[in-house]
């Protein structure tokens, strides 16, 4: 390529953003993009039609990849477990439980947010069951508005962060890393971001108690007994999921994507057991899942294209030269690469920034020496505020469309915010702290 079009490749990739913060479908502004430019750049001379041969092998790569098997896995997973009632009892169980604390509730649903993350990895089902059951509540006994919206949504994005989740799945295939080291890597960020969500709401309740009050007494007074048996059958299903599938990967018995097998089978037998098991629950569950999943596959073919279209115009190398080459080396790219994928976090989901900026940062990761373990986890956890931040965070969403009309859209954003700022502070952590994430893995067995 001459140097009088080098300015091509960075030119197609801000023209695939700005398509995408459009709201244009994905998979379409990719492809469509890569067509534009493969046209211009054959029509300028500087492309090389041969690089378009590789497409069908690279499709055929994409169906065949085992690891991307997982995805379908976790989402039905998480579809299914959405019927079996889980959510509901636990939320229920442990508003019970923790309501005679100031702050009780919103501890509750931080509580519940985790286990469910740890149990299906899906934001939406989270944050809409929580939207629905424990919110109504909430505002009922005098909760402050911004707190309940606040942690009703950033407890449900723990999804993302807390295994098993498909962000982990989607950056293991692009990072060409272990799905279950990712896996493992993350407990502990994600334990830490649950952790730092519930001290907020304790410091929050002690310091304004007004904005958190205690439930009543007549609405938690249950026996003893009842309550221990009430505990105990809304915590064990989902501790023994989790289990079956984070156990089976912690103790090498089975790979992320077998694991996931397993889940599906354990989410169908805890449907079954709450009697929620039907033919028209099982219907819109494979829906949900065929539907997501094609999504992503659509989305995937969609980046190859735009990928190999990009690399025929040097844009790869322009963006390597670009990266490399940045003051202050490691420490520069990696503040770099971070203030990237947050600050798209704010127009584009997780999908989008994984296939399109994440293959552009391995390369540059490599060559400086970056655990890409660690890496991913940095990622995912970075990742995690995309479903957060306004204006387009889709947790923000999600709440917005189940919350009653006195529930503002205003109420909802200023929530999020501290929020966001512990996520980042739990980011800056782990990239200050690099045992955080390489603990666990060390000790895989």
């Amino acid at each position: 390529m001459t140097l009088d079009y080098e300015w091509l490749g960075p030119v197609m990739f801000g023209g695939a953003l700005v398509l995408l913060s459009l709201g244009y479908p994905v998979a379409f502004s990719l492809g469509g993009v890569a067509i534009f430019f493969t046209l211009l750049g054959v029509g300028l001379g500087v492309f090389d039609p041969v690089f378009l041969t590789a497409m069908p092998q690279r499709i055929f790569g994409i169906m065949a990849n085992y690891t991307l098997l997982a995805i379908p896995y976790f989402i039905f997973m998480g579809s299914m477990l959405e019927k079996s009632g889980i959510a509901e009892q636990l939320l229920e169980t442990m508003g019970i439980l923790f309501g005679r604390l100031r702050g009780g509730i919103a501890l509750a649903v931080v509580l519940v947010g985790a286990l469910l993350a740890a149990t299906t990895g899906v934001v939406a089902a989270t944050v809409v069951a929580m939207g629905l059951i424990s919110l109504p509540v909430m505002l009922r006994y005098g909760y402050n508005k911004e707190l309940a919206t606040g942690v009703i949504v950033a407890s449900g994005t723990l999804g993302q962060i807390i295994p098993p989740s498909v962000v982990l799945v989607v950056l293991g295939d692009q990072l060409g890393v272990s799905v279950g080291d990712l896996f493992i890597g993350s407990v502990i960020p994600g334990l830490m971001m649950a952790g730092a969500f519930a001290l907020h709401v304790v410091i929050v309740a002690f310091l304004k108690p007004e904005v958190a009050p205690a439930l009543p007494l007549s609405v938690r007074d249950i026996g003893g007994k009842a309550l221990g048996l009430r505990v105990l059958k809304a915590m064990v299903p989902p501790l023994v999921l989790i289990l079956l599938v984070l156990g089976s990967i912690f103790f090498g018995i089975a790979t992320p994507t077998e694991a996931g097998a397993v889940g599906c089978l354990g989410a169908i037998a805890l449907a079954a057991a709450n009697r929620r098991l039907s033919v028209p629950a099982l219907q819109a569950v494979c829906d949900a899942t065929l539907r997501i999943t094609s999504m992503v596959i659509f989305i995937l073919f969609g980046s190859t294209a735009f990928s190999l279209v990009f690399r025929g115009l040097n844009g790869d190398r322009f963006m390597f030269d670009v990266l490399s080459n940045l003051p202050g080396g490691k420490t520069g790219f990696l503040v770099v690469s971070m203030l990237v994928v947050f600050a798209l976090g704010f127009f584009i989901d997780f999908f989008e920034i994984a296939f399109i900026v994440i293959p552009l940062f391995v390369p540059v990761a490599q060559q400086l020496g970056i655990d890409l373990v660690w890496y991913g986890v940095v990622l995912g956890a970075n990742l995690q505020t995309s479903f957060l931040t306004p204006p387009f965070g889709f947790a923000l969403f999600y709440l917005r469309g189940v919350a009653p009309p006195e529930v503002t859209t205003t109420d909802i954003y200023r929530g999020a915010v501290p929020f966001i700022l512990l996520q980042l502070l739990v980011l800056v952590l782990i990239i200050a702290f690099p045992g955080i994430v390489s603990f666990l893995p060390s000790l895989k067995l």
